[in-house]
């Protein structure tokens, strides 16, 4: 039988007015209710959560097991993965680049990676394509990395760069760039070349050095787990026609790993909140990491992404910034990116106006994602629109 926790952690953080804390207090105690009942009726194995505010976790939830078969309980070590989350930091890592002086963000992509030059582009040249527009998710390329995932001896992912570059004269821009919203992985991954051909080492040691690092994210990582950490990582599930089966355990995303690689514990994400929210009394520390104006400058809508409802708050309203979506509800603004891949399900939720933020995680998928708003009424979405109204009460 599944064991259940949920802790609550009050770390010092500075107290709002008593009017705006019982708000909260009961908005809180209304999500935990609403996260507890989803997830059992779903089926979920295993999910956290944590409210970041004013810089520390004030409230922390861990839910059912990281491992179903074993019956290993989900605690404050479990490693969930963090599939497009990861797309922020490969942002993060342009934002620095263009700050060192060393890109423009209308640079064309192909002055970095030349080889997409292959491509074909019915829509005129394509060395028109920024890296802005590969940013915002308005560059014309499609969703998918890799068409073949069928059977268990493929590949989870390509494994190498040149595996992508055999496919690109078989690949297409798939409307007017700039024009439109597409969400797209490939164009991530081209970025996170621009990373490593720019700064002459690989991705995953670049956005340590840079960001993890930096942040005292030690538990984090990119793909398969080192030994020591293996005990936390938490394996992910599938719902599907009512009965729960197993993922593939500790998948290597290959090539594709700035666009979805990332591994890490709540506590790890929670410095990476609190950094995206800023600190003034951490200043100094966060703009070693990307200064102040630069962040905010991912965060202002680039294009529009409401006629796609599998990415951002699933809204029509949201919009695309630079590696982030933004979106409002009830007159607060929310900044951040969800994610999902092999089971499981991330959401990286921020109102920036209140200082502060939510972090939730499943490691099971009950349902795959489809570009409808049916998909607002799978659990985990249910769940992360519910988590809005703890943002909403400390507006109020």
């Amino acid at each position: 039988m599944a064991r259940w926790m949920a802790v609550a952690l009050l770390l010092g953080a500075a107290q709002p007015a008593a009017a705006d804390e019982g708000g909260f207090d009961t908005a809180l105690r209304d999500f935990r209710t609403l996260h507890r009942a989803e997830t059992l009726r779903a089926k979920i194995a295993g999910s956290s959560f944590y409210v970041v505010r004013d810089g520390r976790v004030v409230a922390a939830d861990h839910l059912g097991e990281q491992d179903a078969e074993a019956h290993v309980p989900v605690d404050a070590r479990t490693i969930y993965h963090w599939a497009s989350v990861t797309k922020t930091m490969t942002g993060i890592a342009i934002m620095q680049l263009r700050d060192r002086g060393l890109l423009s963000l209308d640079d064309p992509i192909v002055k970095y990676v030349p080889e997409l030059a292959a491509v074909h582009n019915p829509y005129g040249d394509t060395g028109a394509i920024t890296l802005r527009q590969l940013m915002s998710h308005s560059a014309g390329f499609r969703s998918g990395t890799w068409p073949w995932r069928d059977h268990g001896w493929q590949p989870f992912e390509p494994a190498g760069w040149s595996q992508l570059v055999a496919m690109l004269p078989y690949t297409k821009v798939e409307f007017e760039p700039g024009s439109r919203f597409g969400y797209s992985n490939p164009g991530i991954v081209y970025l996170g070349q621009v990373i490593e051909r720019l700064s002459g080492e690989d991705y995953e040691v670049y956005i340590d050095k840079n960001i993890l690092k930096p942040l005292a994210m030690h538990d984090s990582y990119f793909d398969r787990t080192p030994p020591h950490l293996l005990p936390h990582r938490s394996h992910s599930y599938y719902v599907r026609d009512g009965k729960r089966a197993a993922a593939p355990f500790d998948v290597d995303t290959g090539v594709t790993v700035s666009n979805g690689g990332l591994n890490a514990p709540m506590p790890d994400m929670a410095n990476y909140a609190a950094f995206l929210l800023g600190d003034p009394a951490r200043q100094a520390d966060y703009d070693l990491v990307l200064k102040r104006s630069s962040l905010e400058e991912m965060w202002r809508p680039q294009i529009s992404a409401g006629a796609d409802f599998t990415q951002g708050r699933m809204a029509t309203t949201t919009q695309s910034g630079l590696s982030f979506f933004i979106d409002s509800r009830s007159g607060v603004r929310f900044i951040g990116h969800n994610g999902d891949q092999n089971g499981f399900r991330a959401y990286l939720s921020l109102c920036p106006d209140q200082h502060a933020g939510t972090l939730l995680a499943f490691n099971t998928e009950t349902q795959g994602v489809q570009n409808s708003p049916a998909n607002r009424e799978t659990a985990e979405s249910r769940i992360a629109l519910a988590a809005d109204r703890l943002c909403e009460a400390l507006a109020k």
